[in-house]
This record gives structure tokens, sequence and C-alpha cells, in this order.
């Protein structure tokens, strides 16, 4: 078998576990095979968890996890699979949505095969959008201790009281400069007379 037919059987295993055939028509079960008829909205609407409310996902849960008991879950574990039903429902939306022609029971059919081939694919989709927020969240937050430590900083340079203990610190540390050069040349210029007396005294 040659590396494009290899290409051409992955490619149609793929569709075939991500599409159904209805009626002779191909239904896609993966929403973003949908990208190129989505406007923006739609697009960051599904791509973000969060967009349905809490109550209209508690609904659904037994309907997509009939076998999971969810009083046990952990809490990660509960959110990830309540991310995974909301990727069911806005699916369904988008297939009703795109195939109004579709039947209650061709619709049933879909949610069916969806409910047994996307699960998992669903649950890595919402766990990875997760860890993309919670990064972006942590660098925003980074940011804005930046920005709050600079605006601190830059408040305090520009108070009055800052300004009149400004003055006498640098006062104090160029004296102290001055100083702390003062006492090294004297040490350097006294150096070679002690060490010729000595050197005399020797002789």
């Amino acid at each position: 078998m040659t590396v494009a037919n290899q290409v051409d059987t992955n490619l149609d295993r793929r569709l075939q576990y991500d599409s159904i055939k209805l009626s002779g028509k191909t239904i896609f079960l993966n929403p973003f095979l949908y990208w190129r008829r989505f406007d923006t909205n739609t697009d960051r609407w599904l791509r973000e968890p969060g967009q349905l409310s809490e109550d209209q996902i508690r609904l659904n849960r037994l309907r997509f996890y009939p076998e999971i008991d969810w009083t046990y879950l952990e809490a990660e574990e509960r959110n990830i699979k309540d991310g995974a039903v909301e990727m069911f429902l806005k699916s369904l939306e988008l297939i009703g949505t795109f195939h109004p022609e579709l039947s209650s029971g061709q619709l049933l059919e879909v949610e069916r095969k969806m409910a047994v081939t996307k699960k998992r694919a669903f649950e890595k989709w919402v766990e990875k959008s997760f860890k993309r927020r919670l990064k972006k969240e942590i660098q925003e937050k980074k940011r804005l201790e930046r920005e709050n430590f600079l605006r601190e900083w830059r408040e305090w340079f520009t108070q009055e009281t800052t300004h009149k203990a400004f003055v006498p610190l640098v006062a104090i540390c160029f004296l102290s400069l001055f100083a702390g050069w003062s006492l090294g040349v004297s040490s350097n210029t006294c150096m070679p007379y002690f060490s010729s007396i000595e050197q005399n005294r020797i002789n």
C-alpha cells in the first residue's frame, strides 16, 4: 500500500468515526468539521466552556453519562465531564442548525452515535481548554502584579515626601563614596613611604 493510499484510508476511517450517514447524507459528529460555516461568535461559543447554564448541563448529565454516579466524582473530573456534556449539547444544536431537515428520530440516532464515539474526544478537548484558560489566567495575574508593582513605585517616587527624603539619602551616599575614596587614596600614598623607611632600617 502506498503512502497516499494509507493517508486516504486513515482519512476515511476518521470520517467514519466523525460522521454518520442518514438518508444518503453525511452528518458530521465532530462540530469542528463545520468550522467553514461558523462566524466568529459561533466559533467562540463552541470553543469556550461555560457558555451554557449550570442547570442546563446538570439536567443533561444522565442523558450522556447514564453509567456514572456523579456524587462520587472528584471536582476536577466532574468539571471535565460537565464540559463534555456542554460540548454534546452545543454539537447537537449545531447539527440541528446546519441540517434542519433531520427528523427527531434521526437526531436521536446522531446523539446515540455521538455518545459512543465522541465522549473521550470531548473530554480531552475540555481538559485542554481548561489548561489553556488556567495558563492564560496565571499570565494575566502576573501581568497585573507587575503593573501594580511599577505603578506603586512610580507613585512613591512622585510623592513630595519621597523627594525630601531622597535628597539627603543621595547626599549621604555621595559623602560615603567620597570618604571611602579619600581613605583609599591616603592609604595608597602612605604605603610607599613606610615601606622605604622599613627598607632603610633593614639595610
